[in-house]
């Protein structure tokens, strides 16, 4: 066969699998026999293949047994769907309104048909098309929004800027999380980065691409090139992929907009990394058959071995990423059996001639990198969409594949002869167990030894009265006041005389005629003291009573110890099960899982992040868009295995153990170091990140020049606005702080008087003391008592830090210099009282301020001090404005004032566990906010009017989304953690819901939104301006709201 012969085969074989894909999708069948007679009756025309499964479905509407097909030539399509299940949803067209239907899908398939014809672009590159633009149009959108945008770069380069030797992060242009989950997988794999690196184009079309690949794949290596070099050395947190997913998007045109599955793009890409290394390898071949590094790293083959209505049949094809099930499995294992296994294959390994239809896989050769899709997406026939399976789904760090090699085809076919029989055996003990410990015939069951135990109990119960209705009171007044009855029928005592229960004696009502008495357990004052617990029989002897508790003993001992016997040989069973395949000759081809792709949401909208293995740190990587953090493997189950909240494993990357090429470094070869950074990459890509970084230095010391001129200028003008001093003076001029000292006497400043000139009279209580002996007496009378106020036990509603900095500071233990001063600063008030005995004693405190020398007291420690002080009033009006608000219902306008009292106060903390107030109730508080804030836009969603839809929404993007990453930032919060499940799963819910279009629009717009897991800080409006209050009025409110607030728990603010 000439080459140019098996060029048009294979482009014949890719073009009848394109028209399979299409013909599954419309139809829902998933029989590739069916599949391939449709097309082969049809000569390749979709709208007729259409009919005949239409027709075909209509006359069998349910075939007795699945069919399984054969594969008539070696396929050379990567990506069939091989070991899937056959889906028994097909879709039903043979309604009323069939010939409609069948009308409108032969015109898109003839539609789609002539595209492909005429552009040689298929239905599933356009659909990347789709996201692709949207993504672009996403990014330039932002630029011209007119609120305030929530997903810019921090302005400050040094936020942004690298950290030592931590991976690089990519940046998420609009609904691009797909893209950056695969590229760093992709990436961190070594070999490939080295491929990519170093690729280089053919040197025959570097000046004119001669077809639409090459003029699409090697625009696409260059930028995939320059974005692994920045990614390799770049001095920046994270890179803008927007000139690659650019190209991408230029390549095909279109004007819808979806969020790009995974799955999807990565068979893309890697088709189109295929093509640009195979012109690359057809050039530089020398009479060999050339070799694609990208087909040897990522495809490898497999065996299909089967019968078909008796006949058998055996065909070696090639495969990429690996399809799997999830549904009704458990752990991978089960997964991968079910694809290798389909149909009764009893006839594939006997010599009769039977009827029966089924085949095996083989693999014949593994890739170095194995990748397994998971089908976590089904279609739902009643809803007309797609939902996400949510099942737990275990996987290993290390997979053994030796049990599905062709090469060990017998071993394992008796080991699954083994483990048929063990779980038949199996299932009859659990159906035995399931009797023992669901014993009845109606609707309860219980355990049988629990009845026996019953019981046992029932016999053994003394009787006190004859009859359980005939031992109550008849007689009794209602209250409870028991009349005089008969000895004999009367078991309850009257209540005693204090019983507080009792009705007064003046309101006893008038008697009543006789009625049935009914006892009531939560409305009557007391319980008949001798009711017997549990009923009792009637009537037993001593001897009935023995002979019963021995059979009964007897029996449950015997139902015990056949309960223990049946679960001890389901252990064994299942314990021979697991180490089936545990021998050393079944262990010898190891994977190790190297990335797992997660996605968070539901099938129409959701978010993706992947964890990569770090082999030379020995830890889990966790890659979300532009952060990249440091996990582990229990995280990494939580996220991926299903179950638990809306995330799961979407793609597992496996890489074969036994070859390091894949993660070996780079040595140089003179010295036999490591290389890394720039000294990695070639002179080109060394010159392009060169400049990259280059521009991100100019712009760090553009923004430290322009802080540098804007410190300049606020030093400059609070230099301006002290005052200036009389006589030339090398001290420092004082300025009391603004809570110490106001310019006119405000209650603050009249309080903190009241407590100085209390300070003097007890100080100057001798006569003829001179104004320094009373000062420094009133020195220490303050101090006392501030002391004692620092040291009291208050309730948790009190602060007495709110009422004097020194208190503040004694807790923080400050310096004993900056307490002096603070306290002589107190003393040195101008607003201090008009008799001659308090201004003498001003102007003595002022002399002694002037006195002190600059280095006696560090002026710029001081002032810190003060400013901590500041700091955690402010804090504390944040919170009490925001608590009271919060407790009237005033979600929107409380919230800001919550986020900013827990940014603020968190951090204080961090200098001082004292420093500010309890993070858990500031926490708890800002959680309850959000997540009111998310019920009440949820509720206004579910409207359906516009204007409260949009109002729901606004509440939603400009208020809650922002807030999100403040609450996953510290993942050990998990009741934070735990919130933003909630509200993201209050929105998802809706997608299973019927809506009207315009609200499914701008769901599906909103929720990547929303389920973004990025914990990058995003940019907030202004802090609301804080009113001014005196301290006696701030202790006050304070005290008031934190006295009106309830918890679950005593607040503790540490003090």
């Amino acid at each position: 066969m000439t080459v140019e012969q098996n060029v048009l085969q294979q482009h014949s074989q890719k073009h009848q699998q394109t028209l399979l894909n299409q013909l599954r999708e419309v139809t829902g069948t998933t029989d590739l026999q069916l599949l391939q007679q449709a097309l082969q009756v049809s000569n390749g025309d979709l709208a007729e293949a259409v009919a005949f499964l239409t027709e075909k479905n209509a006359k069998v509407p349910q075939q007795d047994e699945a069919t399984y097909y054969q594969t008539a030539q070696i396929g050379n399509d990567r990506y069939i769907s091989v070991g899937s299940q056959a889906d028994t949803n097909v879709i039903d067209l043979t309604g009323d309104d069939k010939d409609d239907l069948q009308r409108a899908i032969a015109l898109s398939l003839e539609e789609s048909n002539r595209a492909f014809r005429e552009t040689g672009i298929t239905d599933e590159e356009q659909a990347i098309s789709r996201v692709l633009e949207a993504s672009i149009a996403e990014t330039k959108a932002s630029l011209t929004r007119s609120h305030p945008e929530v997903w810019s770069d921090s302005p400050n380069p040094h936020d942004r800027k690298r950290q030592d030797s931590c991976p690089v992060g990519l940046k998420n242009v609009g609904n691009t999380c797909w893209f950056s989950a695969v590229i760093q997988s992709l990436f961190n794999l070594l070999e490939f980065q080295r491929l990519v690196l170093h690729y280089s184009p053919p040197a025959r079309v570097q000046d004119l691409p001669r077809n639409q690949k090459e003029h699409r794949n090697l625009p696409f290596m260059q930028e995939l090139r320059h974005l692994f070099s920045l990614m390799v050395g770049s001095r920046r947190k994270y890179v803008d992929p927007s000139k690659a997913v650019e190209i991408l998007k230029d390549a095909f045109k279109s004007s819808e907009s979806q969020q790009q599955d995974v799955s999807e793009f990565t068979h893309k890409l890697l088709d189109w990394l295929e093509d640009a290394f195979q012109m690359k390898a057809e050039e530089d071949r020398e009479g060999e058959k050339p070799k694609n590094p990208m087909v040897e790293l990522f495809y490898g083959r497999f065996l299909a071995v089967g019968v078909l209505e008796g006949k058998k049949f055996e065909n070696t094809e090639t495969f990429g990423q690996y399809p799997l099930q999830v549904n009704g499995f458990k752990d991978l294992h089960e997964c991968l059996e079910a694809a290798m296994v389909e149909g009764e294959i009893e006839s594939l390994h006997s010599a009769e001639n039977s009827a029966k239809s089924g085949q095996e896989h083989w693999f014949t050769e593994l890739p170095p990198v194995l990748t397994f899709e998971l089908s976590r997406f089904e279609f739902n026939q009643a809803l007309g969409r797609p939902e996400k399976i949510h099942n737990k789904l275990e996987f290993p760090p290390i997979l053994y594949m030796d049990r599905y090699m062709d090469r060990n085809r017998d071993i394992t076919r008796i080991k699954r002869e083994e483990i048929r029989r063990l779980k038949e055996h199996l299932t009859v003990l659990q159906q035995r167990l399931e009797r023992y410990l669901s014993y009845g015939s109606g609707p309860k069951r219980f355990p049988l030894a629990d009845v026996l135990q019953y019981a046992m109990e029932f016999a053994s119960s003394k009787p006190v009265c004859t009859s359980p209705v005939e031992d109550i009171d008849t007689s009794a007044p209602p209250g409870g006041t028991t009349a005089q009855v008969p000895p004999a029928l009367s078991c309850v005592e009257p209540p005693p005389a204090g019983d507080v229960s009792a009705p007064q004696q003046q309101h006893q009502p008038p008697p009543q005629p006789p009625r049935v008495p009914v006892h009531k357990p939560f409305t009557q004052s007391r319980v008949p003291p001798d009711l017997p617990m549990h009923p009792a029989p009637r009537h037993i002897t001593e001897e009935e009573l023995r002979v019963l508790e021995a059979c009964l003993h007897r029996w449950r001992s015997e139902v015990e110890n056949d309960t223990r016997d049946l679960q001890g040989s389901i252990s064994r069973i299942h314990r021979t099960i697991e180490l089936m395949y545990s021998d050393k000759s079944m262990m010898q081809v190891p994977y190790r899982l190297h990335a797992v792709l997660v996605h968070e949401g539901q099938a129409s909208a959701g978010h993706y992040w992947a964890y990569i293995y770090d082999p030379h740190h020995c830890c889990w990587m966790k890659y979300n868009d532009v952060s990249v953090t440091k996990s582990s493997w229990e995280e990494l189950v939580r996220d991926s295995f299903g179950g638990y909240r809306n995330a799961s494993a979407y793609c597992l990357m496996y890489i074969n153990d036994k070859t390091p090429f894949l993660m070996e470094e780079e040595f140089d070869k003179e010295t036999g170091q490591v290389l890394s950074g720039l000294d990695k990459l070639p002179s080109d890509l060394k010159e392009f990140v060169r400049g990259d970084n280059e521009m991100f230095q100019r712009e760090l010391e553009e923004w430290d020049t322009m802080q540098a001129c804007k410190a300049q200028q606020d030093k400059m003008a609070a230099a301006a606005a002290r005052p200036v001093s009389a006589e030339p003076s090398t001290m420092v001029p004082h300025q009391d702080p603004e809570y110490m000292e106001q310019p006119s006497p405000p209650h603050d400043s009249k309080h903190l008087q009241e407590d100085t000139e209390r300070a003097i009279c007890t100080a100057s209580a001798q006569d003829q003391r001179s104004p320094e002996t009373v000062l420094s007496a009133a020195l220490k009378v303050e101090y006392t008592r501030l002391v004692r106020l620092a040291q009291e036990d208050t309730p948790t509603h009190s602060d007495h830090r709110l009422q004097h900095v020194i208190v503040y500071f004694i807790q923080n233990r400050a310096p004993k210099k900056i307490l002096e001063r603070t306290l002589l600063t107190q003393f040195a008030d101008r607003n201090l009282g008009f008799d001659e005995r308090c201004k003498s004693i001003m102007k003595v405190a002022r002399a002694k301020l002037d006195l002190i020398k600059p280095d006696e007291v560090n002026m710029e420690e001081y002032e810190m001090w003060h400013r901590d002080y500041r700091n955690f009033r402010e804090t504390t009006v944040f919170l009490m404005i925001g608590l009271e608000l919060f407790q009237k219902k005033s979600y929107v306008e409380a919230l800001m004032y919550l986020i900013y009292s827990y940014q603020y106060n968190k951090e204080l903390l961090t200098k001082g566990p004292y420093r500010g107030h309890d993070e858990e109730l500031i926490g708890h508080y800002r959680r309850e906010c959000l997540l009111r804030l998310n019920e009440h836009a949820a509720a206004l969603f579910e409207t359906g009017e516009d204007p409260e839809v949009n109002d729901g929404l606004t509440i939603m993007n400009e208020l809650v989304v922002p807030c999100l990453p403040l609450l996953l930032l510290d993942e050990t919060e998990e009741k934070d953690t735990v919130a933003v499940e909630d509200m993201r799963n209050r929105w998802c819910s809706y997608l299973g819901q019927e809506m009207e279009p315009r609200l499914q629009e701008k769901l599906t717009d909103f929720l990547p939104k929303l389920l973004d897991c990025s914990t990058e800080i995003k940019s907030f409006a202004e802090p609301p301006k804080l009113p001014s209050y005196s301290s006696l009025e701030l202790c006050e409110r304070f005290s008031q709201v934190m006295a009106s607030i309830t918890l679950d728990r005593t607040p503790a603010d540490g003090r």
